[in-house]
């Protein structure tokens, strides 16, 4: 069995699988093509991904039964003690401009204001 998952990438890219996998979701292929015909799917998906990004799994012999790659995606596959994990990137460090690494305020909000003393 595999899968490929396409982001962002061009129609012409999806058409090209469809003829040898099932697209089952817009962008996730599924299928069971042999070894050399998924290796040279990728080898496509990789050449003509465009500015998207692009996952393969597919079924093989080893602890957890089945292995990954990715292409130009944030997370990349790590091997870990025979296991093939995703290794998330960490955050953004705090900026300025950054919102998300600032504390939330402390009182009231302006709607929750608005809601217990009404508009004044």
């Amino acid at each position: 069995m595999t899968v490929i998952v396409l982001t962002n990438c061009p129609a012409g890219l999806r058409g090209f699988l469809t003829r040898w996998l099932l697209e089952i979701s817009p962008g996730v292929f599924l299928g069971a093509p042999s070894a050399r015909v998924r290796d040279t799917l990728w080898e496509e998906v990789r050449q003509y991904r465009g500015k998207g990004r692009a996952l393969l799994a597919y079924q093989t012999d080893n602890e957890q039964g089945f292995t990954f790659a990715a292409h130009e995606h944030a997370w990349h596959p790590t091997n870990r003690k025979g296991l093939t994990l995703l290794h998330r990137p960490s955050p953004r460090p705090a900026t300025p401009g950054n919102t998300s690494a600032e504390p939330p305020r402390q009182g009231w909000s302006k709607a929750a204001k608005r809601r217990r003393f009404g508009n004044r």
